[in-house]
């Protein structure tokens, strides 16, 4: 007889609501906002190395604004371009602003990073000579790894992002799957996702010194490969997200939405490769 481990946390973190905004605290957003808080942390640590302490903390309080707000506006605005319905989104178009009534989608939410963090760099470039845009986003690849840690386990606290069924022991019956499918024993692709993050944040630890090095980007280009490289690969034991895609589709949306940054890696390992 198989096992599998049942999971069906309540959601919220309390059973109470926040005053005037009637909602309540989900283990989701807590999560989310942890990981932005360690990252703001790591940010800190690894500027310091190359601009005085005050400055690195300035710079991280403020890549931080920039960065929550790239993120939430580019996962919303990715969730509702490439899975949800555009007609019920036609109709209601309101629920645009209610990212608890579809989702938020993470390579829109890694393109809102960029284009945040390029108006961030412009309007900061004086207090970072040394280093290119694609140096700066060096030292953002592992608070992000961290922060997509975090956001994953989230999903699993939510019952969201499933995986397809499985018979293997290490499947997780989820009691109340957020799709409303059935409880049946699945892939915790939440938590192989949430694994894979935070030994790259490990290794891009370890690799700390190559940061503001003259292979700027380097760093940037092997966290694009690997992160949707993974990504590409974990679809397959992900049941499918988006609305627009049906069940005989050769690739899932979110390998679609995968390539091109994996190429964007590949381009960037190739061009510092030849950087000495």
């Amino acid at each position: 007889m198989l096992n599998f481990i049942f999971w069906d946390p309540a959601r919220e973190m309390f059973s109470f609501n926040l005053p005037f905004l009637e909602r309540p605290i989900l283990w989701y957003g807590f999560f989310f906002a942890l990981g932005f808080l360690l990252g703001y942390f790591l940010l800190v640590y690894l500027l310091k190395r190359f601009v005085p302490s005050k400055i690195a903390k300035d710079l991280a309080e403020r890549a931080l604004v920039y960065g929550v707000i790239g993120v939430i506006v580019g996962a919303r605005l990715g969730d509702v371009l490439f899975y949800q319905d555009w007609h019920t989104l036609r109709l209601h178009p309101w629920t645009i602003l209610q990212p608890w009534q579809g989702g938020l989608a993470s390579h829109g939410g890694a393109l809102g990073l960029v284009i945040a963090f390029a108006f961030f760099f412009k309007k900061e470039k004086a207090r970072l000579p040394d280093l290119s845009f694609l140096g700066f986003l060096d030292f953002i690849c592992l608070p992000a790894a961290i922060i997509g840690g975090f956001i994953r386990i989230g999903n699993f606290f939510n019952q969201e992002i499933l995986g397809t069924p499985t018979t293997l022991p290490i499947g997780i019956v989820f009691g109340h799957p957020a799709d409303g499918s059935l409880p049946l024993a699945r892939h915790p692709v939440q938590l192989y996702e949430a694994s894979f993050y935070f030994l790259l944040a490990l290794i891009f630890f370890i690799r700390k010194k190559d940061l503001g090095t003259k292979r700027q980007g380097r760093t940037l280009g092997l966290f694009l490969t690997l992160v949707f490289g993974f990504r590409f690969l974990i679809e397959y034991v992900k049941t499918e997200q988006s609305v627009l895609m049906g069940t005989q589709d050769l690739l899932t949306m979110g390998q679609i939405l995968s390539v091109p940054f994996f190429l964007a890696g590949l381009f960037l390992l190739y061009k510092t490769k030849k950087a000495r």
